[in-house]
């Protein structure tokens, strides 16, 4: 059993000891220390909640816990049931609420869950606002409302109010799209993704051929929308002679592509063939506009050849969509993300989007006229290898990175998310971090052919001795 705790959230599995798996005293605990988070930093209350939640089988469970819990600490509550992660964000916004929970452990395999905590602007908390829940949740001082001050609880849809935002977004070519004739195969795995995305595609004018779109929680496969959990989207996408494949995440807030060949598109590149689109309108309308965009530092660097050829730069923040957003709103970046498929557009809203990233990338083609593999083709082809270990106890990563600096005297060394070497001239980079999110240490390569990102992976860790 697992139970991670840190200033984005909560999660873990569902069933165990509390402080060791994701128990009902631990969703109490955290719900309140949320709520007491929210009073101290809005005044005055009321404060009105948003809930939202994935499909996931214990996500009930879980949301009958968090808004007992707000109500009782004088919370008024907002339960918009079944939403994916991008629309609790915005219904937070279109409410001007004080804040939001989402249950979703996003990429998770189905045992795990999670409580993601957002503030009055629909974003993820920053680090000052988690350490202060973390304060407060060591200061332990449990203390609920009296009978006549309880929270209220409504209930709402916001599915529609994002989609129409989403739609009647101006850089969304809806007639272009359309005129297209575009088919799709999608893949909602079981979760929120097969309730909205075929609405979206359908609005689109996209014929939507469906497969594991029940939101019944029981994921088809293991959701993080890697290509070896892909094949039943590849080969359907062939089948059906669709123009694409669509794959989202249970909470919808990535994106990856398959072409129509059945190949991967690579969720790498869903970031770069967006802000491709992006910067392209920006630049025409705004020639002497100095353009950037942000990714992070796991991400490929092909963003910033991308960015480069606007003439634009690029800047890479500390893994965390929190982190990623914050880096945007320094550099007024025009579009945003992270290489594992989240596209985030901030004339829309500072949060993953997989709906606005479908829309982007349907707008590109229809301009462009190509298929997916031609698409693909068009942008600098680099390779990444990702690599994930279990973190022991006793596993230092100053000392592993100390040792792997040695080994690599001529590297660029970035420590500021873990361990980053990079290797300009020969275009590759390697890096070492925890993981926000899993007991796990990741180890990610990059370089221009598929050999050279497995062979540096290889180095490092065998001189990690793992």
């Amino acid at each position: 059993m697992s139970l991670i705790q840190s200033i984005s959230g909560i999660r873990g599995t569902i069933g165990g000891l509390p402080g060791v798996s994701l128990s009902p005293m631990d969703i109490v605990r955290f719900t309140w220390s949320y709520a007491a988070l929210i009073g101290e930093q809005i005044v005055p209350a009321p404060h009105t909640i948003v809930v939202g939640r994935d499909a996931r089988l214990s996500g009930d469970m879980v949301r009958q816990l968090v808004c007992g819990t707000l109500r009782a600490c004088g919370m008024d509550v907002v339960d918009i049931g079944l939403a994916s992660t991008p629309t609790t964000e915005m219904a937070v916004l279109f409410l001007k609420a004080s804040g939001g929970i989402i249950i979703t452990a996003s990429h998770n395999p189905r045992e795990w869950n999670a409580l993601k905590l957002l503030n009055s602007n629909g974003e993820f908390l920053n680090a000052h606002q988690g350490a202060r829940m973390m304060e407060i949740i060591q200061e332990d001082n449990l203390m609920f409302k009296g009978v006549d001050d309880l929270g209220s609880y409504l209930t709402g849809n916001f599915t529609e109010k994002h989609l129409e935002a989403v739609l009647d977004h101006p850089l969304v070519n809806v007639e272009a799209i359309y005129r297209s004739g575009f088919s799709a195969v999608l893949d909602g795995i079981n979760s929120v993704g097969g309730v909205i995305m075929p609405k979206l595609l359908e609005s689109l004018g996209v014929t939507c051929y469906r497969i594991h779109c029940e939101p019944t929680g029981d994921f088809a496969h293991n959701p993080e929308p890697l290509p070896h959990h892909l094949k039943d989207l590849s080969s359907e996408v062939v089948a059906r002679k669709a123009t694409l494949g669509i794959s989202v995440d249970p909470d919808v807030d990535r994106l990856a592509l398959v072409c129509q060949d059945g190949s991967m598109f690579g969720e790498e590149y869903t970031l770069v063939a967006c802000a491709d689109y992006v910067l392209g309108k920006y630049a025409a309308q705004y020639p002497d506009k100095k353009l950037h965009t942000v990714s992070n530092l796991s991400s490929t660097r092909a963003l910033k050849d991308i960015t480069q050829r606007y003439n634009g730069s690029c800047s890479a923040a500390a893994v965390g969509e929190v982190n990623v957003v914050e880096e945007m709103k320094r550099t007024g970046s025009v579009i945003g993300g992270e290489g594992n498929g989240g596209v985030i557009l901030p004339s829309l809203h500072y949060g993953r989007d997989a709906l606005i990233g479908t829309a982007l990338v349907l707008s590109l083609l229809a301009e462009k006229g190509q298929s997916m593999t031609g698409l693909r083709s068009s942008y600098p082809d680099y390779h990444m290898s990702k690599n994930r270990v279990d973190l022991k106890e006793d596993m230092s990563l100053e000392d592993l990175s100390d040792r792997i600096i040695k080994a690599y005297p001529t590297a660029t060394v970035n420590n500021r998310d873990g361990l980053r070497l990079d290797f300009e001239n020969e275009k590759k980079w390697v890096s070492l971090r925890k993981s926000n999110t899993e007991p796990i240490l990741r180890i990610y390569s990059e370089a221009p052919d598929k050999t050279g990102a497995e062979s540096l992976a290889s180095e490092i860790m065998s001189l990690l001795s793992l």
